[in-house]
Order: structure tokens, then sequence, then C-alpha cells
């Protein structure tokens, strides 16, 4: 324990009505941590952490703290709020690395989560401590999904997810690696071969297009793609990313990390108007990433991107982004790194009937995860598009509620 963190545990005003835990999106019981924090029962404080939220562990690191707990701290209207979150990765990583869960007997149903990311991981591990035999089947070679394959090292390390690995084996969870289901196994094998619920946790892998010329030259790359494996792009000296999000700044790092001289992110309005967190683009900054806003892409090249200057103009009381006339220029790079969100795949829907799509390709659900197949439910990016790793942990929960009531229905 740290003096720094044992002092911010004592600053806790330990509120009886915490704004901290109202604000978090999977409702951590902020002071009741805190409190045994101070009085030193870690393991005590770790297992009500897991319990509420599997990825309690990843959360504390990952998840957007200025919009949920630190940014809504009664500390933090007059000076710093507490950084509850410091608190809770010491807590939860000793407790992920230490506890030795009891294995229960595997005698309920057999349950297959296709996707091993947040939304998968959560319910994997909520249905095998109840009982459920649980199969993981993961497209890649390792669970974790975004948490491995688009979170970069540096800000979440891979040794956390092997870590959440391995305690799911201990539970009896079976993990199939590079196994895409739809191809070659279909959801109606997987209910031919015994499997009483499927749950879809795939999340959200085809890279958005700009849909301008030059997409598909050889230094133009998809911000998901190139973090899966960074290490085997060579981008050159000078590096461009498009977009205006986390991904954005986590690709834009990641090239200023693996190389790159110069890295400019390219946004066609301003600062305000990022949906980056102020403290990835502050984080961004401090790598050496420099920013050149109001551009909008027109064209990618071979040496650079030809764009056009962009400003803000207020109609009708909203602010709306216009191009300005004869304002072109080309940007020079070698590479151009394209970061506008993703979508989901078809693989899983294009092989199967009876599951439904909305005009995006994402799965429609009911609010506790029924798809419009019975016995399927989804949850996740691949029903929402992509958000944050903690709502996806929270609607998992409910969704692992609904499975379990699903089969003791049928």
């Amino acid at each position: 324990m740290s003096i720094f963190l044992k002092e911010e545990a004592n600053r806790c005003l330990l509120c009886k009505k915490p704004r901290c835990k109202e604000f978090c999106p999977i409702s951590t019981n902020i002071p009741e941590i805190i409190e045994l924090y101070r009085e030193n029962k870690i393991d005590e404080a770790g297992k009500i952490l897991f319990e509420n939220n599997p990825l309690s562990a990843v959360c504390a690191i990952v998840c957007p703290h200025e919009d949920q707990c630190a940014g809504n701290c009664i500390r933090g209207i007059k000076g710093e709020p507490i950084h509850f979150y410091e608190i809770e990765e010491e807590i939860s990583l000793k407790y992920l690395r230490s506890a030795k869960f009891h294995k229960p007997e595997a005698n309920r149903d057999r349950i297959a989560i296709i996707g091993g990311g947040p939304a998968g991981i959560t319910i994997a591990f909520i249905l095998a401590k109840r009982g459920f035999k649980v199969t993981i089947f993961e497209a890649h070679d390792k669970i974790g999904g975004v948490l491995r394959y688009g979170i970069p090292e540096y800000r979440l390390p891979n040794t956390i997810v092997d870590d959440i690995s391995k305690q799911l084996k201990s539970l009896g969870v079976k993990i199939r690696p590079n196994t895409m289901i739809g191809p070659v196994i279909t959801l109606d094998r997987l209910f031919e071969d015994g499997y009483k619920s499927v749950f879809i946790g795939t999340g959200v892998w085809n890279a958005k297009k700009l849909n301008i010329k030059g997409e598909t030259l050889g230094n133009v790359h998809y911000a998901i793609d190139y973090l899966k494996a960074p290490e085997v792009y060579d981008l050159g000296a000078t590096v461009c990313v498009i977009g205006a999000g986390n991904v954005a700044m986590d690709a834009a790092r990641t090239a200023k990390r693996n190389g790159a001289k110069k890295v400019y992110v390219v946004y066609r309005k301003g600062f305000e108007q990022m949906t980056a967190t102020k403290k990835e683009i502050e984080e961004a900054k401090e790598d050496g990433v420099e920013f050149m806003l109001f551009k909008a892409p027109l064209e990618l090249l071979d040496d650079g991107i030809r764009a056009v200057k962009t400003e803000n103009e207020e109609v009708d009381g909203r602010i709306v982004t216009k191009t300005i006339d004869g304002s072109e220029e080309i940007i020079k790079c070698d590479s151009t790194i394209i970061a506008i969100s993703q979508e989901p795949r078809s693989v899983i829907v294009s092989s199967t009937k009876q599951l439904e799509t909305n005009k995006w390709g994402l799965v429609i659900t009911d609010e506790e995860g029924r798809t419009t197949r019975e016995g399927v439910f989804a949850s996740g990016d691949v029903v929402t598009g992509a958000k944050t790793v903690v709502q996806a942990a929270a609607h998992a929960k409910v969704v692992a509620d609904a499975i379990e009531k699903f089969c003791e229905e049928n």
C-alpha cells in the first residue's frame, strides 16, 4: 500500500449519497471499498470488486474516469478528486493474481460464448461460477478481444489479460482459439452438439471507411488492424492519423512509440469536439503527437493527404462544420492511418437464419440481450457499436442472468 494511495483513501469523504458510485456504469460501491482499504482489508475489498465486476482490474486502468468516478467526485469541485481508480487497480490486480476460486461442479447446461472480449469474459466468469459448462470460441489466438488487440500494451499490459484467462480456466471454462463461428461451425451446429444457449460478443472488428479516393493504397492502414500488431508495420518517418477518438489517440501514440519521428492527428473539427478523453489528448501531446485541426481529407495519396480547411459556424443555434472554398492543400506524410470507428463483421449473421441486424449491421436485441433467434443472446459492441469496457461488462451481467433464466425455463 503506497503512502499516496493511503492518503487518497483518507481524503475520501465517504459520502452517504456517493456521486462516484452513481456515475459508475457498473455501480461500484466506492465508499465501501475505500473504507476496507483504510482498514487494510485488501482481500475482502478485492472480492467485492471482482464479484461486482470481473473486469475491475481492467476498468481501473482504461475507464474514462474523468467522465465517471473522478469527474463526479465531491472533492473535485474545489480541488483534486479522489484517485479511486488507482486504489481499485492496486486492489483488483492483487486479487486477480492471488485469488483461488472454488471450481463448482459443472452440472448445469452447456453454454457457447462466441468472442472472448469484455462481454464474453464477464458472462463466462458469471456462468462458470454458477455451474454451467462454458466454452469460449475465440477468432484470435488468445482471448481478450479489444483488451488484447485494440488497447496498446503501454496502456493495458497483456499480462493482465493472461491472468484473466488463467482464472477462467481455473473455473473450468474451455477456450477454443483461432475458431471463427460461421464459416465451418455454425450456430445450428452448436445447438445440435448440445449447447443450450449461445452468446454472441464478437465486437466490432471491421474498420469504417472514409469512402474517399486512395483508401486502398499501400501506405494506408486502418487503426483497428494496425493496433493488433503495430510492430509488423513499416510506416516511415511521418504518419498522419485521421480521427478524433481514443482509438485515434492510441494509434498516434503507438506510431510515435514505434519509431515515427512525426505523427499528426488530422481532424475536421476542433479539440472541444473530439470524442477522445481530455486525458488521452493530453497524453498524446506529451508523447509528441501534433494536431492538425479543421482539415478534412479529400483524397489519400502516395505521399500524403489532399485536404481542405474547415471552420465552425453557428446555424440555428448549433455548430456546423463547413469547408472553406479554395483552401485545398497537401499534407505530406509517408503513411496514413484511418481511425473513424468500427462496425461488426457479418460472418455469423450470413451463415444463420432468424438472427436480425439493424441497418448498421449491429445485432438486434431486447434489453436483456435476447436476439430474434430463440436461445441466442448478444451484448457488447456487436449490439451497441463501440462503447467502453465497463459498459460492456455492466450489461453482460444483465445478459448472464437472462441466459440462466432461459436455461431454467427450457
